[in-house]
């Protein structure tokens, strides 16, 4: 088998696996809530001052993110006609001989000059949250924060890189192939050894059992209807008030680094049904396989992405590569060729991967809200009230633009999701879950 029918045969085999059937099939009242929700405008509103502020905050944040992403890519055109990449290459060849040393000196000299024309907009972004009362985070802690980052990408870009020009070397025509696999390896290792290595870093974690017996207890609640192997020692509380004011729970991890996190600032807002219908959200990531589904989607689209930016490298290579005074796809300098190339890829696969990460949001909104039936007394009122502190907390546009929103937000808005939670009642009569048997 060549490698082009192995990439096609991954495709074909990631394309029917990654996720079930059960959780990609819409339900008829499923479809019927939906549909209700579509016509619903109500269900998460907000004061007309926090209006303004909300629409404010979403064009601030839009115009923040597209100028992040064009400057991201126009810096990179900009540095490649100037000839910087080639001699930052010269700097780091004349450092040592070492192909090791060469390679982490290159690899910091770029991430440091990215870095530094990344300043601006990073600053401004930092303020913005601010300004909006969104972060509590002083200026020290956040260039802390920004350091550890900055060293972190350094280290784990530098053993890729030199894996990826070992790669090259070794086999010039198909090293897309063959960089994808240690690339997959690495992806798997990051998310197994994030919430105890990295996560820790830059946030304090306690165990729940310590902090709320109380909560844990009716967490487990939950836990013992999902089937969800999941025990006290596995949910944690994190102190986020240090830094933001805005509520979040989140599922990371598998296997024995597998666990469930829920802010201070959560806990502290939300009442203890809406913390359950919280949980019961994040159980669900779990139960529906989210985190393998999303493994699996990450390795379609970066097998895809190494095999088309392989193909643009050596058309801007033999096109331009003499002008930027690269010398083959094996020179340092044509780092900068790679991130370009990836970086526009990106761009346009991003609604690709919001549009998958909103259908597993949504399948766990629904899985959450089944999950609680029979703890709390309304789910679809404590459901719809959770969204609605949680817009209110983080001045989410009830009314965001659908292109925005389709193109860059990886969940469903707010105020669809409250509304959706308002029109979903499987156990009405003639009505039947999704997830959970009546």
């Amino acid at each position: 088998m060549n490698v082009r029918a192995a990439l096609l045969l991954l495709i074909s085999f990631f394309a029917i696996t990654i996720p079930s059937a059960k959780a990609l099939g819409t339900t008829p009242t499923e479809a019927r809530a939906l549909r209700e929700a579509a016509q619903n405008h109500t269900a998460y509103t907000l004061p007309p001052d926090k209006v303004k502020l909300a629409k404010e905050l979403f064009r601030d944040r839009t115009a923040l993110h597209l100028l992040g992403e064009g400057w991201g890519i126009l810096q990179l055109i900009l540095l490649l006609a100037l000839g910087v990449p080639s001699r930052l290459r010269d700097v780091a060849e004349r450092v040592t001989r070492s192909r090791w040393g060469q390679c982490f000196v290159f690899v910091f000299l770029f991430l440091l000059l990215t870095a530094l024309l990344n300043a601006p907009l990073r600053l401004y972004g930092h303020h913005v949250s601010l300004a909006y009362g969104l972060s509590v985070q002083r200026w020290g802690s956040w260039f802390a924060d920004l350091g550890k980052s900055f060293l972190l990408e350094w280290i784990v870009a530098g053993i890729l890189v030199m894996v990826l020009f070992w790669v090259i070397q070794w086999s010039p025509k198909r090293w897309w192939f063959w960089f994808w696999i240690p690339t997959m390896v690495a992806v798997l290792f990051g998310v197994f050894l994030s919430p105890i290595l990295v996560d820790p870093l830059f946030n304090k974690f306690e165990p729940l059992q310590q902090r709320n017996p109380a909560l844990v207890a009716q967490l487990e609640r939950v836990v013992a209807r999902s089937g969800v192997t999941l025990p006290p020692d596995r949910m944690f509380f994190m102190r986020a008030s240090s830094k933001v004011t805005s509520m979040n729970a989140y599922v990371t991890g598998f296997g024995p680094s597998k666990r469930l996190v829920l802010w201070d600032t959560t806990i502290a807002a939300a009442t203890p049904d809406e913390l359950a219908g919280v949980f019961g959200h994040e159980l669900g990531h779990y139960a529906l396989h989210h985190i393998v589904q999303g493994v699996l989607f990450s390795a379609v689209l970066l097998l895809v992405g190494f095999f088309a930016g392989q193909r643009m490298t050596w058309w801007l290579l033999a096109r331009y590569g003499s002008r930027w005074k690269i010398r083959s796809q094996n020179d340092w300098a044509c780092v900068a060729v790679l991130v370009l190339v990836l970086n526009v890829l990106n761009f346009f696969a991003e609604p690709i991967e919001n549009s998958f990460s909103r259908s597993i949001e949504h399948a766990a909104d629904v899985y959450g809200q089944e999950a609680i039936h029979g703890i709390v007394s309304d789910p679809q009122t404590t459901t719809q009230q959770g969204f609605q502190k949680l817009g209110e907390n983080s001045l989410d546009d009830p009314t965001p633009h659908p292109l925005v929103d389709f193109w860059s937000d990886g969940h469903p808005s707010t105020a669809s999701r409250a509304a959706f939670a308002l029109a979903y009642d499987p156990w009405t009569a003639g009505q039947h879950p999704k997830y959970f048997q009546p």
